[in-house]
């Protein structure tokens, strides 16, 4: 028997969407469950396939779909849509990515309607953190439903890797969900100072060395957990910069992929029992 995988609607009114994977066995159900955040791609190919590599390791994998919600997904970030803003991206320097002025420049040389609705779709994407109370709302649902669809004589363990935007989400979850078991952030935001006393389970931070803007956080961060008695691992990557373990994106680094990989499903092991 090989791996189950679908899209499914849950929520109070299955209003949300996302896409579940099931290990292999007849009591997969009952095993952990990883919550797997998106990039602000969305739950693209890549996505799909990093939430099969947890499923093939043994756990329940679940990609909620954060664009989704009341029960559709806004036009702009359609599958397609959001394709189509990568491959435009890919073809300006990263620096002008959130750079508007750069940006529009590069957009202004495109045929006015693709112009228009790939400005559209990305004004979305790059707003997506703006949305964190909703998308926080969201993965307790996520959580919710994986610890509901064990049928066992108790919830499974549930935990949370998330990469990006995901990865913030992930931290925040953290400081949110008192069930949740472990917390992996790949290249996120981590927590403020003042939320480290709510952080609710042992949390694993994976970072690149060039990604600068994220690796500046986590001394403080290091130290605040420390200062309260909360567990927190994390590895830099020398050489590394944002996205590296994206094997669809330029960024990608395949040795300082695969140990990161290694090293989540070590932390998840120990943490979700």
């Amino acid at each position: 028997m090989g791996l189950q995988n679908e899209w499914v609607k849950f929520g109070e009114n299955e209003q949300y969407s996302g896409y579940l994977v099931l290990p292999e066995g007849p009591t997969a159900a009952e095993k952990p469950a990883v919550i797997v955040i998106q990039e602000i791609w969305g739950v693209d190919s890549h996505i799909q396939d990093v939430t099969g590599r947890f499923a093939k390791a043994g756990y329940v994998a679940f990609a909620p779909d954060l664009f989704h919600m009341d029960g559709a997904k806004m036009p702009e970030l359609q599958e397609d849509r959001v394709a189509t803003a990568k491959r435009f991206l890919d073809t300006i320097p990263p620096a002008a990515w959130r750079d508007p002025e750069a940006r529009g420049k590069a957009l202004s040389e495109l045929p006015d309607s693709q112009g228009q609705a790939v400005g559209e779709t990305l004004e979305r994407i790059f707003a997506a953190g703006t949305q964190a109370p909703a998308y926080l709302d969201l993965l307790a649902a996520s959580a919710s439903y994986l610890r509901g669809r064990a049928g066992g004589s108790r919830p499974c363990a549930v935990g949370a890797v998330g990469f990006c935007l995901g990865g913030m989400l992930a931290a925040q979850l953290a400081v949110r969900d008192r069930e949740l078991g472990a917390a992996v952030v790949f290249y996120g935001n981590l927590p403020q100072a003042e939320q480290v006393p709510q952080v609710q389970c042992p949390m694993l931070g994976i970072f690149g060395e060039l990604d600068t803007r994220i690796t500046e956080q986590v001394p403080a961060f290091a130290a605040a957990m420390e200062q309260h008695g909360k567990p927190f691992e994390h590895r830099i990557y020398e050489g590394a910069p944002h996205a590296f373990a994206n094997d669809t994106r330029a960024s990608y680094r395949p040795e300082a992929a695969q140990d990161a990989f290694a090293r989540t499903l070590t932390f998840l092991r120990q943490h979700l029992v």
